[in-house]
């Protein structure tokens, strides 16, 4: 709630800015990011020289100098002036609430039971390569956190990163005895087939209908990796090229579900396999099977001449 109220304020300083003619957004691609916060803070702060702003250009900064200056050059009127001061201080005492809440969650988690001693079973080193923090993580170790309270890195499936998988478990919970198979478990989210009949006719195909945060985090999972070179990123392109990108967001997502529900209930850890291991496989039981349908019809299958 506190983020998408801190958003909308986010929005505020971008319509105070382009209505000055400051074209921020198009020199950087976050204006709460350290370069945009520095230069929104000097403007509040009463400097006017586009110069002097593109210096507080953090180092990492794709766009130079000279580019940021360029889209510095604007007319500071008052009233804009007065709304974007008006955005930045509502941001900072949003940014300060999550902040409080953070820190409260942070409390709530050492209460739970560990499941594993991590001086024993340590954490895993981070498989995919991380490009950077998001903004929205908490400052405190939340992985760790969440190997503690469920015995398994779950972060370590291809699309799950730490505040998808602690919005999973707060709707879920750990304890995956609620369901009693993995069928029920896609089910209840509404990741599984569920077609109406009546009277032997199929009236609709899809998917059950449901409202919940585990559902849309699994298909934002599943979102995540569909560009990746994973194996979960190679099955959803199979499926999109086969029955489209609806389908196949949602064949990912009952994936990624599945893989979720063994690695908490048997307390197993996940190892992806890559792309070029997942084609071979394909590969493997398509042969496999165009030899079946060929033995049916008395015939052989045989490797093409070189």
């Amino acid at each position: 709630m506190l983020i998408r109220y801190r958003a909308a304020h986010i929005q505020h300083m971008q319509k105070s800015l382009n209505l000055m003619n400051l074209h921020l957004t198009n020199v950087i691609s976050d204006i709460t990011g350290v370069t945009g916060m520095k230069i929104i803070r000097a403007i509040v702060g009463g400097e006017r020289d586009p110069k002097t702003l593109s210096q507080y250009r953090d180092p990492n900064c794709k766009n130079s100098e000279e580019v940021i200056a360029k889209s510095l050059e604007g007319n500071y009127q008052s009233d804009h002036l007065f709304t974007l001061q008006q955005g930045l201080e509502l941001y900072d005492i949003y940014r300060a609430k999550i902040r409080i809440c953070d820190e409260e969650l942070e409390k709530l988690y050492s209460q739970f039971t560990p499941q594993v001693e991590i001086a024993e079973n340590p954490l895993p080193s981070l498989r995919k390569k991380k490009k950077g923090k998001h903004k929205n993580e908490p400052d405190y170790d939340l992985r760790s956190y969440l190997y503690q309270m469920t015995g398994v890195d779950l972060t370590a499936i291809d699309g799950l990163d730490v505040l998808t998988v602690q919005s999973i478990l707060s709707e879920v919970g750990t304890d995956m005895s609620k369901w009693k198979s993995v069928k029920h478990f896609t089910s209840w989210l509404g990741l599984a087939p569920e077609n109406e009949i009546s009277g032997g006719k199929v009236l609709r195909r899809g998917t059950k209908k449901v409202k919940s945060r585990a559902n849309l985090a699994f298909r934002q999972a599943a979102m995540g990796v569909s560009k990746g070179k994973s194996a979960l990123g190679a099955f959803y392109r199979r499926v999109r090229a086969k029955h489209g990108p609806g389908v196949a967001i949602v064949a990912t997502a009952h994936k990624i579900a599945r893989i979720f529900y063994v690695m908490l209930k048997e307390r197993r850890a996940y190892i992806s396999p890559d792309t070029t291991a997942y084609e071979e496989n394909q590969k493997a039981r398509a042969i496999k099977n165009l030899k079946r349908k060929a033995a049916k019809l008395g015939l052989d299958v045989v490797p093409a001449a070189a």
